[in-house]
């Protein structure tokens, strides 16, 4: 059986640990080969050397996605070391949650230099390469932040409400030019930022089983869950998919009250 994803080139930012890492581990799996961003120099070393990849099959340096400069670096690098780039998963991404009278200036310009201006960055500096060679895909993991709105997380729902409309608005732009610009959009995820966060209440088992209690079949979604639909939307499989949103939350979004 063909590998999915042989041929592919992939540019994945936030790719040190959790959903990015997971991504990283299923491509591979599939025939590709990446360039791996992240800015945390020492992680995204320890992860490269945990993959079982081929060797060429697998590039990366560190870099921080909201640095136009930088980026630029970084896919010119990813070019010569694994090949033009056709596919590009804008995964990295910071949760910034307050209230909007308590979010500081510095809160708001972090959460859009990352969540939306670092996806951008990257899309520019790979969408020449797509349309010089006939087309590509492009992939931005959104959230279901992205229409959906959980008091005093403010102002991360903003940006990934921007998120969807950066989406929209380059598949329809590029369309023509055979690059497909989708997004997905998960819930809840089972990583060590969860983990984190049921960690920082006194009974951190009750925390992840009120969690759990929320979504209509009793758990949250995997990193590899996430990454097997990352897989699916990258691939040649769905050649007609364009500016869509695929939401992959256990159908939580779609619970108008806990049972």
């Amino acid at each position: 059986m063909a590998e999915r994803l042989s041929g592919k080139r992939i540019f994945l930012t936030g790719a040190a640990q959790g959903i990015g890492l997971a991504i990283a581990e299923a491509c591979l799996a599939e025939g590709a080969r990446l360039f791996l961003i992240d800015r945390d120099d020492a992680l995204l070393d320890k992860a490269v050397a945990g993959l079982a990849a081929p060797k060429g099959d697998v590039g990366h340096t560190a870099a921080d996605i909201s640095d136009w400069a930088a980026i630029a670096v970084a896919v010119s690098r990813a070019n010569d070391e694994i090949g033009p780039i056709n596919a590009l998963i804008n995964n990295a991404g910071v949760n910034v949650f307050s209230t909007p009278l308590e979010a500081t200036e510095e809160e708001w310009n972090r959460n859009f230099d990352v969540n939306v201006k670092g996806a951008w960055n990257c899309s520019k500096a790979v969408l020449p390469g797509m349309i010089a060679s006939g087309g590509g895909a492009i992939l931005n993991i959104a959230s279901t932040h992205s229409f959906t709105i959980i008091p005093h997380t403010f102002p991360y729902p903003v940006a990934k409400h921007a998120l969807l409309g950066l989406t929209k608005s380059l598949a329809l732009e590029y369309a023509g030019q055979g690059v497909r610009v989708n997004a997905l959009a998960p819930g809840y995820v089972e990583t060590q930022k969860a983990i984190d966060y049921w960690n920082s209440f006194a009974d951190p088992a009750a925390a992840r089983a009120n969690t759990m209690a929320l979504h209509p079949g009793g758990r949250i979604a995997s990193a590899r869950e996430i990454a097997l639909a990352a897989v699916f939307m990258i691939s040649d499989e769905c050649p007609f998919m364009n500016a869509a949103s695929l939401v992959v939350d256990g159908g939580l979004s779609q619970l108008q009250h806990p049972a």
